[in-house]
């Protein structure tokens, strides 16, 4: 397989790439703002998890493209620069980051907050759900410290079992909370997005980022998706049915483009975290390429210490034979 092959079976990352965008999920946050007009109005967005920072370069174009909009990006990664967008790396469940956001914003609140974040995945599905939640209320949890009443939040969410519970937590803060899947997102993939219009936070709520933000997994009665008085979230797909299908594999000169060529990505990953394993791979210092009999296990090694004989605390005889084992009282 050669380096077109990717190109070939995502339309989406080739076109990325051939439009100047850092990462394919450019299209998610196009397709949510054609659907939901998420950037009317708006003169100050937070980016949350922005890094490669896609989502950051779209929002510099629709908001900071327009000279008094303002985009500040945060990620515990670092990110390489982008015009119009002021970058903050640091953790978005500490307290010092949402005032660093204010004051980038002069003491303003925030129009919109988004978040693209999401988890390494691990395969166990309860596990990535649960992640990908308590990133979600991580997110939600800040975005109450800067967003402004009235405002918008947008969050990757993944559509699991218990996700009836978020859009509860969810509907405490927003007037209107919709569940989004944009074209560009793979129909194989449960993600989704959550689109939360209309912050209203409830009457005496004090954001504090040293608690966790809603605690009801032992409340029955808050879920209200469950009973006869429940509320069914809508859910809505965005994206023209005519255009490119991210499921489908796509052939290299599509019609009525020029000649295909292939184009590098348009910003490399800065100290991505594979970035040792592909040097101690290179080195064959993997552990799965190490083979037995290049680090052989002995008992000694496997046991460094002798085993304690176990304590015996039955009553035994005064006069025992010599062949016999004694235990200790």
């Amino acid at each position: 397989m050669g380096r077109t092959s990717k190109d070939k079976r995502d339309v989406y990352y080739r076109l990325a790439k051939e439009n100047g965008w850092r990462a394919r999920s450019a299209f998610k946050l196009l397709q949510l703002d054609k659907e939901f007009q998420l950037f009317q109005g708006v003169t100050r967005a937070v980016d949350l998890c922005a890094a490669p920072g896609s989502w950051s370069q779209v929002l510099s174009q629709k908001i900071g493209g327009q000279g008094s909009g303002h985009v500040v990006a945060v990620d515990l990664q670092a990110m390489a620069p982008l015009p119009g967008v002021v970058q903050i790396q640091g953790d978005i469940t500490q307290l010092s980051t949402a005032k660093e956001i204010i004051q980038h914003f002069k003491g303003c609140p925030a129009d919109l907050v988004v978040c693209d974040g999401a988890p390494d995945v691990t395969g166990l599905h309860d596990v990535d759900e649960y992640m990908q939640a308590q990133l979600l209320l991580a997110a939600l949890n800040i975005a109450t410290h800067v967003l402004k009443p009235g405002g918008c939040f947008v969050a990757k969410i993944f559509r699991g079992r218990d996700v009836t519970l978020l859009y509860s937590q969810l509907q405490v803060f927003f007037s209107s909370v919709l569940c989004a899947k944009p074209r560009s997102s793979r129909n194989s993939s449960i993600e989704a997005f959550a689109v939360c219009q209309g912050y209203d936070p409830p009457e005496g709520f004090i954001p504090d980022l040293s608690k966790p933000l809603l605690d009801h997994s032992y409340d029955p009665d808050f879920n209200q998706l469950d009973g006869p008085t429940r509320i069914i979230v809508p859910f809505v797909t965005c994206g023209d049915l005519s255009s490119y299908d991210s499921d489908r594999s796509y052939p290299l000169d599509l019609e009525g483009s020029s000649e295909y060529k292939y184009t590098p990505p348009t910003q490399p990953p800065i100290s991505p975290p594979y970035q040792e394993a592909c040097t101690l791979k290179r080195k064959g210092q993997l552990a799965k390429e190490i083979r037995p009999q290049d680090c052989p296990i002995s008992r000694v090694d496997t046991f460094p210490q002798p085993l304690a004989a176990p304590q015996c605390h039955t009553l035994l005889a005064p006069e025992m034979e010599d062949n016999e084992m004694s235990c200790s009282p």
